[in-house]
């Protein structure tokens, strides 16, 4: 008998959130993945393992009578062994952007979208779902904390409950696909795509959804649906005030109750307040949602503390367009005391090229007197891209703009150059995304200090 949905690619994201929630529905899961087969991402491999996840090589062993249904990730090729074993069985195949429209569909969902923001606002709104009763699922990009410490890799849960948080991605335009009762829109700016096309993206989006809720204070996101219910510093019945940020701390007061949230920065304070707004309409009261957010144990690698030494913060973090990268400069400013030294990755060599005067002008306007950006080559990831722009030419016009800035082609000589500049009060944020050795590098940069 098929009855068993086989995930090819299995360890990226996308697909192991996926792979967990019908493992945690009880349905049968196998899944491969290139990563595994390398001896790579093996704590991935064994967090879907101890679900009930059969994992095979990448050979087409995997897709075989038992197999219902073949599912793939954008990363595989017509020519893999499974997607051609798959053909000759005369299975179903599927992509990941079509299994999640599924799960979008079949439940009460809230989608979180917008370029900036999306898996942390997803991870407070969760938390405030289950502190309230709901029993939430969740399926997002970044991997929450508290799921981590049950044993899970922290980007997909299946809650008891009918309500499911999804963080909606933009950049390949699937977002449209979903067909959500609450769509929830942070705000729109420049990142993969311009501003004209994801306006056209979000507002399909919003058109499918049952109602939006809007961020008031993002200019773009207003501007695009104003006759939507929207929430803001002060709209929507919403008033957010006596707002102190402290060092990986903020206090505020939402219409009067007091919230302590674990994480620094004005833009977690609206990704809290965005969250807050969401949970109410699904009738938990904003008491409820600061109770859960005192508690809040973060996303990995959204401005997470790697350690201290003798003075010497070093932060993580996922920022990587020019919106998140002004965002965390400014948090870690305030979470430091002393000079801001910005070790930033760029994330390919299309997405540089994208936003390359944006990135220049959010360090050249983010970084202070004193601060350092320091700048290895742009990760690559593999494929044809044209290699016609490097971190160089951000860290000469950055430099031109009369900011300190240096070039590394070898992004080995950084952790002893940074060990040598670094000095009590200065704090270390190593920002990028993609790239999942970035963490280690960061440890690596910790280590390196005096």
């Amino acid at each position: 008998m098929r009855d068993i949905i086989h995930f090819s690619g299995i360890g990226g994201v996308g697909m192991s959130a996926l792979a967990q929630i019908a493992a945690m529905e009880g349905r049968g899961v196998s899944g491969s993945d290139r990563d595994f087969d390398r001896g790579r991402s093996l704590e991935i491999k064994a967090a879907l393992e101890k679900l009930g996840v059969k994992i095979f090589p990448q050979d087409g062993s995997g897709v075989n009578a038992a197999t219902s249904e073949l599912a793939l990730s954008t990363a595989i090729e017509d020519s893999n062994p499974e997607v051609v074993r798959a053909k000759e069985l005369g299975l179903p195949v599927s992509h990941r952007s079509e299994l999640l429209a599924a799960h979008v569909d079949g439940a009460d969902t809230i989608v979180v979208a917008g370029t900036s923001g999306k898996s942390t606002t997803s991870a407070m709104l969760f938390a405030a779902l289950e502190e309230g009763g709901l029993g939430p699922s969740i399926i997002t990009g970044g991997a929450l904390t508290a799921l981590k410490e049950r044993g899970l890799i922290g980007n997909a849960f299946r809650g008891k409950g009918g309500v499911l948080v999804v963080e909606g991605d933009e950049s390949d335009g699937t977002i449209k696909r979903y067909h959500p009762g609450t769509g929830l829109l942070l705000n729109i700016t420049k990142d993969h795509k311009d501003l004209e096309e994801l306006e056209k993206i979000f507002l399909e989006f919003a058109g499918n959804c049952s109602r939006t809720l809007v961020n008031a204070d993002d200019p773009a996101a207003a501007r695009l649906l104003p006759a939507s219910p929207r929430f803001g510093r002060d709209a929507g019945g919403w008033q957010l005030e006596e707002l102190r940020l402290e060092p990986f701390l903020s206090r505020f007061k939402i219409n009067g109750v007091e919230f302590e949230l674990p994480v620094p920065g004005l833009y977690n304070v609206e990704n809290a307040l965005a969250a807050c707004a969401a949970a109410a309409l699904y009738g938990v009261k904003p008491a409820v949602t600061a109770r859960a957010l005192k508690g809040f144990r973060g996303v990995e690698r959204r401005f997470a503390l790697v350690g201290e030494k003798h003075g010497v913060k070093v932060v993580d973090d996922f920022a990587h367009n020019p919106a998140k990268v002004s965002a965390v400069l400014k948090a870690l400013r305030g979470a430091g005391g002393g000079r801001v030294l910005a070790v930033y990755q760029p994330h390919g060599f299309s997405p540089t090229r994208h936003l390359k005067n944006e990135l220049i002008e959010s360090f050249s306007t983010g970084l202070a007197d004193g601060d350092i950006l320091i700048m290895p080559e742009i990760y690559y990831a593999g494929g044809t891209a044209s290699k016609d722009i490097s971190s160089n030419d951000i860290v000469v016009a950055v430099a031109a703009a009369g900011r300190e800035a240096r070039f590394f082609g070898n992004r080995a000589g950084i952790p002893g150059v940074i060990a040598a500049l670094a000095r009590p009060g200065d704090i270390i944020g190593v920002l990028g995304a993609r790239d999942a050795t970035l963490s280690a590098f960061a440890r690596q940069i910790l280590e390196a200090l005096p």
